[in-house]
């Protein structure tokens, strides 16, 4: 059986999500990669992510990759799914 992740805290959209980023790189992502980047909770995970992005901003996610950045924050690159337009939903969001 695969492992599943039980327990963890339990956190609405709002305190999953922080705030979507704005640097050059992560312009770069929306309009090549379809990726949206954001900041997200230390302790969400990838699942929580999706269903957040989902949410939030009422769009899938093809996948979603998490890191943590040395200033100890977490950032998730949210692919979407091909249907979806990534500098579309940033210019809805206010990113662009």
């Amino acid at each position: 059986s695969g492992r599943t992740v039980t327990g963890g805290v339990r956190m609405d959209q709002f305190a999953v999500l922080k705030f979507p980023l704005t640097t050059e790189s992560a312009m770069k992502k929306i309009e090549d990669n379809n990726t949206l980047v954001f900041i997200v909770d230390i302790r969400s995970n990838k699942n929580q992510i999706k269903s957040a992005v989902k949410k939030m901003y009422d769009i899938k996610a093809a996948r979603v990759n998490t890191l943590i950045r040395p200033d100890g924050l977490k950032k998730a690159f949210v692919k979407l799914q091909p249907d979806f337009d990534a500098l579309d939903i940033a210019n809805k969001i206010g990113i662009l």
